[in-house]
């Protein structure tokens, strides 16, 4: 009996305490929403929506904790695609302790583009590339010097500056494919990454780094990708070999521009490629980007367009020789184009080529090789009915957006004409293409893309018979930036009159 009360009154000693705590706690946060409640709805701007705004509606796969974080690294894309068609058009995918809100489609796409750098950052979200670019060098750069920098990498890919680079990526095209020779069988995406690194060696880095220190710059550049691991993303300084490489070949870079620099101010030499662009850039305030800057900017160019350009470029190439009506139209433009300007290829002529354009944007809506974009939000945004707190990731997914039926007509479909005048799917609401992004952060490189891959494929459809070999890859969606999985293979044949043959060039 005894035993029955000490418990009895051990048990309502702890049942007393359980109530005090809880009406301990419901005081304590009653007190503190009373402080701050008001400070944050105010801050958040939404004091008199508060009632109506909700958060975003939440999408978790698998048990709790982990399941969203196995399920993303399986597949980041099909955790997107199920996530809209359960939420609709914005959710909230829990990533461990961060909150990530997709938004998918045009109108959810307005919310990410039109906003401002104070509403929505990218410095955070891409830190990981810091110690490729550099200290101070865009994503490390305060807003004003990063925006004063990207207008210094505007103005080295403007409408004017093509024409100079259009001959130099033909340059470049004609002496790689002579190389072939007369038949034989390769895989595209190897020879196109190949071709693009010489490519931007002589419009970006210059004519003495193309022509006297190519190999050495291309295995600093082989270092430097090789750092960009996806634990890089959460851990950029881990002390790991591929990170130690990274860092040693960028200082290397660096000193490699440093002294192609002082010896052209030494020299008074002017040349007519981006270098030059960025040593005789300024910013506001009259000084001039640091050798340092300088190289980490051309860096930032070389990563942008390295890896997005040959994966494109090997897609169209499959995509156009598996679909033989199309690519009999492609050749009869080929035909047109030379009937005016004979074997002169040049940026008019490029810009003649119409279908072999749509055929490389449709490649981009359907094989994106940057399927998300992120951001920070630094200031709370609305969306229909919901608000995406401050702190949030917010995405959008080209790959994803791209297949949407609601915006393109049958999406799994290969088909050039949608983007063509008498359809233009595209152009039915904003952001409905969004490849290259959008808005105030639109890919500056977007012209230099398209011309680099026109005069690939010009110049290998005007030299070779071309067929392609096995079914076409699937998507790789383990790297970072999203290609085809090896291999890529097609057979070639030179053309008894190629363009390779007949075309004279000039350095």
């Amino acid at each position: 009996m005894s035993q029955d009360v000490v418990s009895w009154s051990s048990n309502l000693e702890a049942y007393c305490w359980s109530l005090v705590y809880v009406l301990s706690t419901i005081l304590f946060f009653g007190i503190f929403w009373r402080i701050t409640g008001s400070f944050f709805l105010s801050k958040l701007g939404l004091l008199r929506e508060a009632k109506e705004l909700e958060l975003p509606p939440t999408y978790h796969e698998g048990p709790p904790f982990i399941g969203n974080l196995i399920a993303f690294a399986k597949g980041p894309l099909n955790v997107v695609q199920r996530g809209y068609r359960c939420c609709g058009d914005i959710f909230t995918f829990k990533v461990l302790h961060k909150n990530i809100t997709f938004l998918i489609g045009p109108k959810a796409h307005e919310i990410f583009f039109q906003g401002t750098d104070e509403e929505l950052d990218q410095n955070e979200v891409y830190a990981f590339s810091v110690p490729i670019f550099g200290k101070g060098v865009v994503y490390d750069a305060p807003l004003d010097k990063r925006l004063q920098q990207l207008r210094i990498m505007s103005a080295a890919l403007r409408p004017a500056r093509m024409y100079s680079y259009v001959d130099q990526m033909v340059y470049e095209a004609v002496l790689f494919f002579r190389k072939w020779g007369e038949q034989g069988e390769v895989d595209i995406l190897e020879s196109l990454s190949d071709l693009i690194i010489l490519t931007a060696s002589r419009c970006l880095m210059g004519r003495e780094v193309r022509e006297q220190l190519f190999e050495k710059v291309s295995k600093l550049y082989h270092d430097l990708d090789q750092g960009m691991q996806p634990i890089s993303v959460f851990a950029p300084y881990l002390p790991i070999a591929a990170h130690r490489k990274r860092d040693k070949a960028r200082e290397e870079m660096v000193q490699l521009f440093r002294t192609v620099i002082q010896n052209r101010r030494r020299r008074g030499v002017k040349e007519d490629d981006m270098l030059q662009i960025f040593m005789d850039a300024s910013y506001r305030d009259g000084s001039r980007p640091s050798e340092y800057e300088v190289a980490g900017l051309l860096i930032a160019l070389l990563f942008a367009g390295q890896h997005t350009s040959s994966i494109t470029g090997s897609w169209t190439g499959m995509l156009l020789l598996r679909n033989k009506d199309v690519f009999e139209r492609v050749k009869k433009e080929q035909e047109t184009v030379m009937e005016e300007y004979g074997d002169e290829l040049h940026y008019e002529a490029l810009n003649k080529m119409n279908l072999l354009h749509l055929c490389v944007k449709e490649t981009l809506r359907m094989y994106p090789p940057l399927i998300l974009l992120m951001r920070k939000v630094l200031k709370p945004k609305v969306y229909k009915q919901y608000v995406i707190p401050e702190n949030d990731i917010v995405m959008v997914s080209p790959a994803v957006s791209g297949r949407l039926d609601t915006v393109f007509k049958n999406p799994d479909v290969w088909d050039p004409d949608r983007f063509g005048p008498e359809r233009a799917e595209d152009k039915k609401a904003p952001f409905s293409f969004i490849a290259f992004g959008g808005g105030r952060h639109g890919c500056m490189g977007e012209q230099f893309a398209y011309l680099q891959i026109k005069t690939i494929w010009t110049v290998l459809i005007r030299s070779f018979d071309l067929e392609p070999v096995g079914d076409l890859s699937q998507p790789d969606y383990n790297a970072m930036v999203v290609g085809p999985r090896p291999p890529c293979l097609l057979k070639y044949r030179k053309k008894k009159d190629s363009f390779l043959d007949r075309v004279a060039l000039f350095a």
